[in-house]
């Protein structure tokens, strides 16, 4: 007894150092491209230039460029519904929306101060991943497939979008927090940091860059390491064969709804975001052109890899913003080409399979050398 007592506070920690390092593993994995010293020298190379880049532009464009890694959330979130789990969805917008707004109504009502706009944060984006729960549930557990999970989401979407266009009228508020119909809900507070000597506003500029650029280097680790887990293999388990997937013993059902929280919560973020970012939002941002430009996103950078799919995503977007200089309309008429040019030329995804042929340049060359 004396020994077991002795050898078992030492026994916790080593458990705990071995529990670090599997997650750490996972980092590369079966379900990830991109792997070795090369790859990451490159990855730390980007991170730094991105960290670099305020430091050689002006306040309005590093604030354009926070508009940018806002919605690479919601992106990496539809990469893990579709391109992992195999359920296309078109409700994307509707859970980003439904957080946008629940960051307005708390911080209108309550305020900035300490730092409380983080706390609202953190509760609008728990509000959308557990609507995309409810929602999951129900079509998984209703076991609604293929293309009427698309039909699904997208009448979600319109009709989330058709009721809030309709609260213009005073009686539309909660507390202090007008909905506005399609006008839209503003003069919602920024982000703010507790602060000595008062809080520091994260307006859009160097400062909200950085906290987003943090927020998405640690969430795109994070779902690496989760899609080399278990629970990523079994997401692509069910993505190629589901029958085999639930002969083997998974429950189906619930690995795909808990992919679908997860994607909800990830959209519910870049709403949240997308509200600090411009104190603003309208029902609009739930509409069906805005439910399909995650598609396209995703689509084009490579739905079936989280790297490409971020990558893509920040492609898109800057090729998006300059072309709408020309007119919105031919923005989105080019969207659907780049569309049409990736599903026939590039199904898996112009910068996926730019990737994979990089990758395949220098295995000859290893071969011989062996």
């Amino acid at each position: 007894m004396n020994d077991a007592r002795t050898f078992a506070p030492e026994a916790a920690p080593r458990d705990r150092r071995s529990g670090l390092a599997v997650w750490l593993r996972r980092l590369e994995g079966p379900q990830t491209m991109g792997r070795g010293s090369l790859f990451w020298l490159a990855a730390g190379l980007a991170l730094l230039a991105a960290a670099a880049y305020p430091q050689f532009s002006d306040d309005y464009t590093v604030g354009n460029a926070a508009y940018f890694l806002v919605w690479t959330f919601m992106a990496m979130g539809l990469g893990v519904v579709w391109g992992y789990g195999g359920a296309l969805s078109f409700g994307q917008t509707a859970f980003f929306g439904l957080a946008g707004y629940a960051y307005g109504v708390l911080t209108i009502n309550v305020g900035a101060a300490y730092g409380f706009t983080w706390l609202a944060l953190i509760l609008s984006v728990a509000l959308g991943g557990a609507f995309a729960l409810l929602i999951g549930y129900f079509m998984f557990f209703g076991r609604i497939r293929g293309v009427f999970i698309g039909i699904v989401t997208l009448s979600v979407t319109l009709v989330l979008e058709t009721f809030m266009a309709q609260t213009a009228g005073p009686q539309w508020r909660i507390g202090e927090a007008r909905l506005n119909g399609f006008n839209g809900m503003s003069g919602m507070p920024p982000l703010t940091l507790p602060w000595p000597g008062g809080d520091l506003v994260l307006y859009p500029g160097a400062q909200l860059y950085y906290a987003l650029l943090a927020m998405v280097a640690l969430c795109y680790l994070g779902l690496r390491m989760l899609l080399n887990a278990p629970f990523g293999n079994v997401l692509v388990a069910i993505r190629e064969n589901p029958e085999r997937a639930e002969m083997l013993g998974y429950d189906v059902r619930v690995y795909q709804m808990l992919a679908f929280g997860l994607g909800g919560a990830l959209a519910g973020l870049s709403g949240a975001l997308y509200t600090a970012w411009g104190q603003y939002i309208t029902p609009s941002s739930m509409g069906l052109t805005s439910a399909a430009l995650p598609i396209v996103w995703v689509a084009v950078g490579g739905r079936r890899d989280i790297t490409a799919t971020l990558l893509g995503t920040l492609l898109v977007l800057t090729a998006f913003q300059q072309l709408t200089i020309y007119g919105s309309q031919y923005a989105l008429v080019a969207m659907g080409a780049l569309l049409l040019f990736t599903v026939l030329l590039a199904p898996d995804g112009v910068v996926y399979t730019a990737m994979e042929r990089l990758g395949r340049l220098g295995r000859p060359g290893r071969r011989a050398g062996r």
